[in-house]
Formats: structure tokens, C-alpha cells, sequence
């Protein structure tokens, strides 16, 4: 399929007119929305030098929260959420990004490059799917944000 390239400007409108979420650009699989069992997405990263504040992948859906995951670039290191540290030094090159969510379980794994970076408990059950792009923080993004992507697959053990 090709590199998927997604970008934003921070000045760029919502996706809708009566939303008040900031500029987004990102692929959703539509039809794959989970509720158990252990899932994981897999796709090929780049971030190119300058994209800061910007959600490049998350698992939407939580009980009581939108996500329960995001995975942010600030200035080329990879936060959880715009917290904890997963990984240093992205810009500019390709990475493999591995997230498995065990929802029986509760947890969330994150690997970089078959490299386990970051293991948290999810937030809680709810109706999840995987997302990857990019997406507007709410403060101290970059003017230009831009994520590409590429051989994503989603896999399962139900």
C-alpha cells in the first residue's frame, strides 16, 4: 500500500465544524472495534525533524476516558501521553512500533524496534480501536506537524 503521509498545520480547522478537538490527520481501521482479548498493532514509523505536540498513535476508547493510550513526539523523543518517556531520538527515521493491549489482563505494552520501551495498565474496559497520524496536543505544538506510515498491520489472540 505504500507510505501512508499525514500532516497538519496548527492552524488547521477540526475534522467537523461543531467539534473543538485540534487539527488531526490519522487512519482509523473501521472495522476493527475490540472489547477483549489480546491486540496488537504493528506499523513502521517516521517523524520528520520539527513535528512537536503531536499525537502520532493512540488506542481510543476507555470506560470513562476517550484513549487509553497516546503515544505524543515532543521534540523528538516519544511520551505517553505528555508524560512518561517511551522512547529518545525518532526524528528523521524509520521505527517499528509495536502496542499490545491485553484488555482481559489491563495492560498496555509499547516496543520500539522489538525493543520493549513502556508497559502501563489500561484505563479501564470500553470499545477500543487503533489509530496512527497525527494529531494536534492541546499546547506547544509545532506550526507543520507530520507523521508517515507504513506495512501497519492489526493482529489478535481471541
Amino acid at each position: 500500500m505504500g507510505v501512508h503521509r499525514m500532516w497538519v498545520y496548527a492552524d488547521d480547522k477540526p475534522h467537523e465544524p461543531t467539534s473543538f478537538t485540534q487539527p488531526r490527520t490519522e487512519i482509523r481501521i473501521m472495522w476493527l472495534d475490540y472489547t477483549s482479548g489480546v491486540w496488537q498493532f504493528e506499523g513502521y514509523g517516521f517523524v520528520p525533524n520539527g513535528t512537536s505536540a503531536a499525537t502520532i498513535a493512540q488506542i481510543h476508547g476507555a470506560e470513562h476516558h476517550s484513549s487509553t493510550v497516546i503515544l505524543r513526539m515532543y521534540n523528538g523523543d516519544l511520551r505517553y501521553y505528555g508524560g512518561n518517556l517511551v522512547a529518545q531520538n525518532l526524528y528523521d527515521k524509520w521505527f517499528r512500533l509495536n502496542i499490545i493491549h491485553d484488555v482481559d489482563g489491563g495492560t498496555v505494552t509499547v516496543f520500539i524496534d522489538g525493543e520493549q520501551k513502556f508497559h502501563t495498565k489500561d484505563r479501564g474496559p470500553g470499545v477500543f480501536n487503533f489509530k496512527c497520524g497525527v494529531y494536534a496536543a492541546l499546547s506547544n505544538i509545532s506550526y507543520y506537524m507530520e507523521s508517515r506510515w507504513r506495512d501497519i498491520k492489526i493482529y489478535t489472540i481471541l
